[in-house]
């Protein structure tokens, strides 16, 4: 794999991996667009661990004080500082995670065509509209998250497996739904990203210990370097832009994506 590529890959993967407008989707567009061949699966590991280094050092004080907090939650029994938020992540992991064991090889059979991908990525994408126009009109949001937000945002995440979904969006438009504010249902769809991407990430590195194929530890060590640097600078700019302009714009663009690659 070139330079050229290798960067392409690395921004698309840091990009999409947190806005909610689906990497999938973007996945099977550019190899159409730019006739890339398939990077193989240790660039995958090698991009998803990149966005995954960047989204715990954004919230690295986040989760020290919440590793703190539950580990003596475990002693008093209490919830006290973050550990509900800990809990909530823990257990709203549960669900994505018993789904992907359960429909795996369903899913990567018979849902990785283009139509799937495409009618999933506008409707979901309106649905995330949908969600956000609610939410604009509730008297009251929430910055603490209840046994029952777990449950219903934890369920939610287990959709994101249909590829085109886009896993940021159907948790954050989960939370919208529930009544959390913007910012916490955008900190809390980033926090369960983290072992999400942390169990799919050592699901594909035993498949690649299987795999015999050289390894370019330049071009991975590039990819690694572009996808993380893009994923903490995406975050970034998303967290700080949401509150000004809403979802809005992520749903047009999800509409227009899902568009173009019907007509693809």
């Amino acid at each position: 794999m070139d330079i050229f590529q290798t960067i392409i890959l690395g921004l698309v993967q840091g990009l999409t991996e947190f806005l909610p407008i689906s990497s999938s989707a973007h996945l099977v567009l550019i190899p159409k667009l730019s006739g890339m061949k398939d990077q193989g699966l240790a660039y995958d590991v090698v991009l998803h661990f990149g966005t995954l280094c960047a989204i715990v050092y954004y919230y690295r004080c986040s989760l020290l004080s919440m590793s703190k907090s539950f580990f003596n939650s475990l002693q008093t029994r209490r919830l006290e500082g973050d550990a509900g938020l800990a809990w909530a992540v823990l257990l709203g992991t549960i669900p994505v995670g018993l789904a992907g064991i359960i429909f795996k090889n369903d899913i990567s059979i018979n849902l990785r065509s283009v139509e799937v991908i495409a009618f999933a990525t506008i409707f979901f994408g309106l649905l995330l509209g949908f969600s956000d126009w609610l939410h604009s009109r509730m008297d009251r949001v929430r910055d603490v998250i209840r046994a029952s937000d777990v449950l219903i945002v934890g369920c939610f995440q287990a959709l994101a497996l249909i590829p085109g979904t886009s896993r940021s969006g159907i948790t954050i438009t989960a939370a919208l739904l529930v009544g959390l504010s913007r910012q916490m249902s955008i900190k809390f769809s980033f926090l369960l990203a983290i072992p999400v991407i942390t169990l799919a990430t050592l699901a594909k590195m035993f498949d690649l210990v299987n795999e015999s194929a050289e390894v370019d530890w330049l071009m991975l060590t590039l990819g690694f370097i572009v996808s993380a640097i893009t994923a903490y600078a995406t975050v970034v700019f998303f967290i700080r832009l949401v509150d000004r302009i809403g979802f809005l714009p992520f749903v047009i663009y999800r509409i227009l994506l899902g568009a173009l690659l019907l007509l693809l």
